[in-house]
């Protein structure tokens, strides 16, 4: 079963993701801001990071560039979700180590997919 660190702050969006990704069959762990994700990340080694980018104390473009400044986090795969829809967030999400990009609301069975696509490349 796949491990999974979801980075959200807000309640109701983790629940709702939760749900979904248990649902799916993976293990989640959870962080609420983007200290807790660094932390987490070096402690857990999960095989897959979804990350908020409107975090709280430590934003998710940053918790996202310190985890794959680490040798051993590089490679875990990590997914943007954010509410920042435009092309330059994009950019920015890529640019700070993010390996794909999804818009809340979440379409779920496009996330699903882009989770199983990286999680077999990094196998």
């Amino acid at each position: 079963m796949p491990r999974l660190l979801l980075v959200e702050d807000n309640e109701m969006n983790r629940q709702m993701i939760v749900g979904h990704l248990k649902w799916l069959g993976y293990e989640v762990f959870l962080a609420a801001d983007g200290h807790q994700a660094v932390e987490l990340a070096a402690d857990l080694q999960p095989d897959l990071i979804l990350m908020d980018m409107g975090l709280p104390l430590l934003n998710g473009w940053d918790a996202t560039a310190q985890i794959k400044a680490d040798p051993v986090l590089a490679t875990i795969p990590i997914i943007a979700l954010t509410a920042y829809a435009m092309s330059d967030d994009y950019y920015r999400s890529m640019a700070a180590g993010c390996d794909a990009f999804e818009t809340k609301p979440i379409d779920f069975e496009h996330l699903a997919a882009t989770m199983e696509r990286l999680l077999a490349g990094s196998r």
